[in-house]
């Protein structure tokens, strides 16, 4: 077996629901190691296919020696495609391709310097230094909007968070009445984002805007690199929920009945949770039926088909289709039950194990 590994550089040409990378990453073969950006989450199965082309000698100095003649390998993983090709020894890498390098990362840091005072002002970012602020607005995407485009529209698969750097939005419902306005350093999209469902609302532009935006994977990176984000993101939640769903908050003072294509499971936990209600939670769909307690918004009881506790509140979270049922009030020793764990984490849990299984 050959233990040296050629010093090479692969670069992914192309991706389809991969949950890790993005077209036109590099992927670095150095020391008998693949390296990997600081806080990036690693498929282990990309990463060996890699290691094995790179063992390949022969197949990468054949490569070495051909002119424009590009080699394409499929990664040999999960229900994501993804395709990268042979870029170059490290060892031939000249100094025009590391002057590029280098001038293309200093272009995106100009560009985010340019924004940075804005982005000091996101209350999302309050507890990033300088540094990690920089670091964090080279993975975003600064977008122009004029006056009356439609920056995110109803019903559109959500991929991007977005933040305000300059100018307003509108929030429209379906026939286009406002029902709220978003200012400088305002987030939108976060939910659809990382429960996979689609955009409930319409987003126009009230007047000419520069939203940067953060896309799914890169998200999902900078919540494992920061994550005091997941606390302000909660909170977050709650929020949109109290200011767009003020009706159906007060609805669960005499009892809430619906539809979870109408409402999802993400958003009734938040609203019981967000307005520390007490009560039964029943659910009733075509494969499972079950109950949910809470006491004082927190989750102390969960009997869902054959799933309880906290196993059983991620399969909550996961369902589309049935009916629930909010009932007041628990009995003297239900409400004597401790919590099955701390509701943002369960919450956050619950919504990533439904991503991946999203891809």
């Amino acid at each position: 077996m050959i233990t040296h590994f050629k010093n090479s550089i692969f670069v992914i040409t192309d991706e389809h629901n991969c949950p890790f990378y993005n077209a036109k990453e590099e992927l670095e073969i150095s020391e008998n190691a693949l390296k990997t950006k600081t806080g990036k989450p690693v498929c282990l199965i990309l990463a060996q296919d890699i290691v094995n082309i790179a063992m390949e000698q022969a197949v990468l100095d054949r490569h070495a020696e051909s002119v424009g003649d590009q080699i394409e390998f499929r990664c040999g993983g999960c229900g994501g495609v993804i395709k990268f090709e042979y870029k170059k020894a490290k060892n031939f890498s000249t100094l025009q391709m590391k002057l590029l390098v280098a001038a293309e990362r200093k272009e995106k840091l100009r560009e985010v310097i340019r924004y940075v005072d804005d982005l000091r002002k996101v209350d999302l970012f309050n507890s990033l230094s300088d540094d990690d602020l920089l670091d964090l607005g080279t993975l975003l995407e600064f977008e122009h909007y004029d006056w009356g485009y439609f920056v995110s529209q109803k019903g559109q698969v959500g991929s991007k968070l977005y933040i305000i750097v300059s100018g307003e939005v509108e929030v429209l419902d379906d026939e286009g009445v406002i029902l709220a306005e978003m200012g400088p350093g305002e987030v939108f999209g976060e939910l659809s984002m990382i429960s996979g469902e689609t955009m409930t609302t319409t987003i126009q532009a009230s007047e000419p805007c520069v939203i940067a935006t953060l896309n799914k994977k890169n998200f999902r990176h900078v919540l494992v690199r920061y994550p005091s984000l997941q606390i302000f993101l909660y909170q977050l939640f709650v929020d949109r929920i109290t200011k767009i769903n003020e009706k159906r908050a007060k609805e669960l003072s005499s009892g809430m009945v619906g539809q979870l294509s109408d409402i999802s499971p993400v958003e009734i936990s938040q609203m019981i949770n967000s307005n520390h209600k007490t009560g039964v939670l029943e659910i009733e769909s075509e494969y499972i039926n079950g109950r949910i307690l809470f006491n004082e918004g927190d989750v102390v009881k969960v009997d869902l088909g054959h799933k309880k506790g906290i196993n059983g509140f991620y399969d909550f979270i996961a369902l589309n289709n049935g009916r629930f049922k909010f009932i007041q009030g628990l009995s003297a020793s239900e409400r004597g039950l401790k919590p099955i764990g701390g509701f943002m984490g369960m919450l956050m849990e619950g919504m990533k194990r439904l991503d991946d299984l999203r891809g």
